[in-house]
């Protein structure tokens, strides 16, 4: 199966956020962990809400967490 055209920084911006978890990302964004694992992977693409709401956690402007890649 390949993934969706969206790649992301949460790993690299829960790294710099003292090691946040995915189980805490996901706590603060209202999602599971396998959830944010699977949008980290590049495997799920997250819904526009949730997209800004971990965004937001990072206090970064959407387009700093997620890019289009895309054709």
């Amino acid at each position: 199966m390949a993934g969706v055209p969206i790649a992301n920084d949460i790993r690299t911006l829960r790294f710099l956020a003292g090691e946040m978890t995915q189980a805490d990302l996901g706590e603060r964004v209202g999602v599971t962990r396998q959830t944010i694992a699977a949008i980290e992977q590049g495997k799920y693409a997250p819904s526009l809400e949730a997209a800004f709401r971990i965004a937001r956690v990072f206090d970064k402007p959407l387009e700093e967490v997620f890019r289009w890649e895309g054709g």
